[in-house]
């Protein structure tokens, strides 16, 4: 039954990645978040699909930024961002930490620090250096408060459904088993999830990206719709963004606590984790 089950989420899977790679070359997003939607749909299969239809598919031609100006498409840009390249490292940290049998609490160390490290470094500082004047170094200044704080609630949720699916399901341990893949695409659905809140509270409060328009022939600065705010239209025509700006609207205080909650709810993912693996 299981097996059955899984192959078929593959077949779905398979046909849900080659209908986003080759619908989206013909939606104007940002070349990052088109290669996020399609490493969100390899993870979560006809779930991601069905999003990119969804949030981000223009519906006629140029209607794009004003389909994804609305705030949940603008939230599912970012949550989708943070998890394909978040999840992209933390499947480098479980292949790796399987192959040279690290402990549970080695492999948790290690999915943790290539997750945030590869979403930290490249999906965001790297890829979204435009939106901070071209400087790399004020890109990862700009992106690694709001980058750590989903990153936990990602990594957290993950590490629950790893742990149970991981004990349920035989063989299931080995990144050679087509288990491994289905469990670690089920854990990265549920992390989408978790982490989909907390980016609502950073997109509305101007501390991270959402989804983006980028017409053939436009500058590389990317054009961010917030239009919820009142600062959106200029963002807008500009490219900039006030998340990547220097100063946050939001007090330091709440920030902070904000960042001590994550760490909180990823602690309890780790405990949960060693407790029960």
């Amino acid at each position: 039954m299981l097996s059955g089950i899984i192959l078929l989420w593959f077949i779905l899977t398979t046909a849900s990645v080659i209908f986003v790679f080759i619908d989206s070359k013909s939606t104007p997003e940002s070349p990052v978040l088109r290669w996020g939607f399609i490493l969100l749909t390899a993870y979560t299969g006809p779930i991601g699909a069905f999003l990119y239809v969804l949030g981000c598919r223009e519906p006629l031609p140029g209607l794009h930024e004003q389909y994804t100006a609305t705030l949940w498409r603008q939230v599912l840009g970012s949550t989708m961002h943070c998890v394909a390249g978040d999840g992209l490292g933390i499947l480098v940290g479980a292949i790796l930490g399987s192959m040279i049998h690290l402990s549970r609490a080695g492999e948790i160390g290690l999915e943790y620090l290539l997750g945030f490290g590869f979403g930290w470094t490249i999906f965001q500082a790297l890829f979204m250096r435009a939106s901070s004047g071209g400087s790399f170094f004020k890109a990862l200044k700009n992106t690694f408060y709001p980058e750590l704080v989903s990153m936990n609630y990602l990594m957290a949720a993950m590490l629950v459904v790893t742990t149970i699916g991981m004990k349920m399901v035989p063989e299931s341990n080995s990144p050679l088993s087509i288990e491994f893949w289905f469990i670690m695409s089920m854990a990265l659905l549920t992390g989408f999830i978790a982490a989909y809140p907390i980016n609502w509270w950073l997109v509305s409060n101007h501390l991270k990206h959402g989804m983006m328009t980028v017409r053939p022939g436009a500058s590389e600065t990317m054009d961010m719709s917030m239009p919820e705010h009142s600062e959106a239209h200029s963002d807008h025509q500009t490219g900039e963004h006030s998340s990547h700006g220097n100063k946050s609207p939001v007090p330091i205080s709440t920030m902070m606590l904000t960042l001590l909650l994550s760490f909180i709810v990823l602690g309890l993912g780790t405990g949960f984790a060693l407790i029960f693996e």
